[in-house]
């Protein structure tokens, strides 16, 4: 069977939030969880221990992503309270909150320096914040999304985001280029293949798609699963040999990356699952849902 080395043991069900978790995501280096959810608070955990370390407040809604550097040292969130929050991670306090959304924001990253965020709003823009300067406005606003943008992914040199109005759009920041992909269905979230060469698209249509970033070229649709409200993660694991996603029945997926086969599934959760995210090297992985709890799972 191919889906040996996959996980499907449940090891720790992480428990503290009060109400929906939004996204539980691994770090850089797969040794801690974050999370974050509908009772406004960010929650770091060690994940292999089933340890929670500390808990983040400071937000006034819901929390919908989070995203911490690679050093570990910093924090940023976002949700409805339409700021962007910069944390220190061992003080927990908010360093700065970046004001410009006209709405609930959707999701943020840093880039691979952690000198600057990345966030996307249901405004229909992604806004750019500078980390480094104390001016609280954004350094670059991109507004060419017809609807919310939803999810963003980073590369060296380009910032790729995907919308409700049925685009993944590719910003190259170095010369001003903006390549824009039609799946022709509300994209919910974007993930990239951990060679960069593919990009997995989550769309409202319960379908994830593979697109070759090269050449725009539609590789595979992954089906069975059922996603047609909520924003649910989907992911690759770290040998690009499978793709991830969650489900709103509660279940996780896994397809064989070449022939869209589900290879494994399984009841993970109650209720709907909200994200998905892969540890960069184990066989782990990490799912949150609305169930209020985030919950580790093992080969």
């Amino acid at each position: 069977m191919t889906d040996v080395q996959l996980p499907k043991q449940k090891v720790h069900v992480l428990e503290g939030h009060a109400g929906a978790v939004l996204a539980a995501r691994f770090n850089s280096n797969g040794e801690y969880a974050l999370s974050c959810g509908k009772d406004r608070t960010i929650r770091l955990w060690n994940p292999h221990r089933g340890i929670h370390i500390k808990t983040y407040k400071a937000h006034g809604r819901e929390v919908r992503d989070v995203h911490v550097t690679q050093d570990n040292s910093k924090l940023c969130s976002c949700g409805g309270d339409r700021q962007v929050f910069y944390w220190d991670v061992s003080t927990g306090h908010v360093i700065r909150k970046f004001r410009g959304h006209d709405s609930e924001v959707n999701a943020v990253k840093f880039n691979e320096y952690s000198s600057v965020v990345v966030s996307a709003g249901y405004d229909k823009s992604l806004r750019v914040w500078d980390c480094r300067s104390r001016s609280t406005e954004s350094i670059q606003i991109i507004d060419t999304f017809l609807d919310s943008v939803m999810s963003i992914c980073l590369t060296k040199t380009e910032i790729i985001a995907g919308s409700v109005d049925g685009t993944v759009r590719t910003f190259d920041i170095r010369v001003g280029r903006e390549i824009s992909d039609n799946f022709g269905q509300p994209v919910n979230c974007i993930s990239l293949s951990n060679d960069g060469n593919c990009i997995l698209a989550s769309c409202l249509d319960s379908t994830l798609r593979l697109l070759d970033r090269s050449s725009g070229e539609l590789l595979q649709e992954y089906k069975g699963h059922i996603c047609k409200s909520f924003k649910t993660d989907c992911c690759l694991t770290n040998s690009d040999a499978h793709v991830a996603g969650g489900s709103e029945d509660g279940y996780i997926y896994f397809w064989d990356l070449v022939d869209a086969s589900v290879v494994s599934s399984f009841r993970a959760h109650d209720l709907v699952v909200t994200s998905v995210s892969y540890h960069p090297k184990e066989s782990c992985m990490i799912t949150s849902s609305v169930d209020s709890t985030v919950r580790v799972w093992k080969a």
